[in-house]
């Protein structure tokens, strides 16, 4: 066999290898779900028709990201959620709302600077944080708040 021939079958395997791990079904692509308002009553809460008394519709803790495309801290926390929404896969919602596109939803939960973070146990009162708040810290909250899980020291 000449040496074209062995390069030839050596990059071929290299790029099968290649194209078979691209497409491994099992790789997490995990990222925030970005929500209407309607979609946002059908999965989260109803707040047009219970306004004053939550009752969250999901099936497991989520957290709603309430952003704009504007906001710098906004855009540094993106990643940070993309992140831990593939860490914590099907454990969690991590759900994205654009204060500017869904002025009323903003409203109803009294948005007033953003990013701001609502967490949402699976049950119990959803709790509300402001700001870039750092991947560890937002871990903290996830595991202990929304997952009951004993705090780590």
């Amino acid at each position: 066999m000449n040496v074209k021939k062995k390069i030839s079958i050596t990059l071929s395997l290299i790029l099968f290898t290649l194209v078979i791990y691209a497409a491994k079904p099992d790789a997490k692509e995990a990222k925030p779900i970005e929500l209407t308002e309607s979609v946002f009553i059908e999965k989260v809460h109803d707040f047009v028709r219970t306004p004053n008394e939550w009752a969250y519709k999901g099936d497991k803790p989520a957290i709603v990201d309430f952003h704009a495309t504007w906001c710098g801290p906004c855009k540094q926390l993106a990643p940070t959620l993309t992140a831990l929404a593939a860490e914590y896969g099907d454990d969690i919602y991590i759900y994205k709302v654009d204060v500017d596109k869904e002025p009323d939803i903003a409203r109803a939960f009294g948005i007033r600077s953003v990013p701001s973070l609502l967490f949402i146990p699976h049950e119990g009162q959803p709790q509300m944080g402001q700001g870039n708040i750092p991947k560890e810290s937002l871990k903290k909250v996830i595991d202990e708040f929304m997952l009951g899980k004993e705090p780590t020291e």
